[in-house]
């Protein structure tokens, strides 16, 4: 079986990226995340990465200041060594430029704590509670351009309940974004694969 070559992008803890580094053992996974690339040297999910087996790799992005390009050309050149194919946003806080962008299109998911198209950006269970709405979840998108506006390849959704707070509803999501997320990056590994 063919297997892609992908990245995981980090800023954090990493739990999204922990949950598919752990659904990569299955053998008709069609991908091996070979490379865990962070712009924060202490993002603790460096040190699960390395007990997985994939590189954990940190590019502070501080040195390099307002100039987020040359930032991600730096990124660029680590994954060009690693031979990577496809690039997994999983808590990675920044935004990508638009040259970052183009390198990867049509290869490079995130995943976003809301129903998309609904509340692109930050706050996203605040503003749905806000709204009223009676569900929230997360969505794994195709990065675009545009901040949030890729398809959607797959959705998750999670009850808002009456008394709820953004800080209690995150928490029921992020369990959802843990067993949407690995099923999400196998469908979208899948498509590049037929298409390459």
């Amino acid at each position: 079986m063919t297997r892609l070559r992908a990245a995981i992008l980090i800023s954090g803890r990493g739990t999204n990226m922990s949950a598919i580094l752990e659904a990569a053992q299955q053998s008709d996974y069609p991908l091996t995340p070979v490379l865990v690339l962070s712009n924060r040297p202490d993002a603790a999910g460096l040190v699960h990465a390395e007990k997985a087996g994939a590189a954990a790799i940190a590019i502070d992005h501080k040195p390099f200041g307002k100039d987020r390009e040359v930032f991600e050309r730096a990124m660029q050149t680590v994954l060009t060594e690693y031979k990577i194919e496809m690039v997994i946003l999983a808590g990675f806080m920044r935004i990508l430029t638009p040259w970052f962008v183009r390198q990867w299109e049509g290869r490079m998911i995130n995943i976003h704590p809301s129903l998309l198209p609904k509340y692109p950006g930050l706050h996203t269970h605040q503003r749905a509670i806000d709204a009223g709405d009676s569900e929230a979840g997360c969505s794994v998108h195709w990065v675009t351009e545009g901040v949030d506006e890729g398809d959607v390849i797959a959705q998750a959704r999670v009850p808002v309940l009456p008394d709820d707070t953004a800080e209690a509803l995150a928490e029921r999501v992020l369990p959802a974004e843990h067993k949407l997320y690995p099923h999400a990056v196998k469908l979208a590994a899948s498509q590049i694969l037929a298409r390459s």
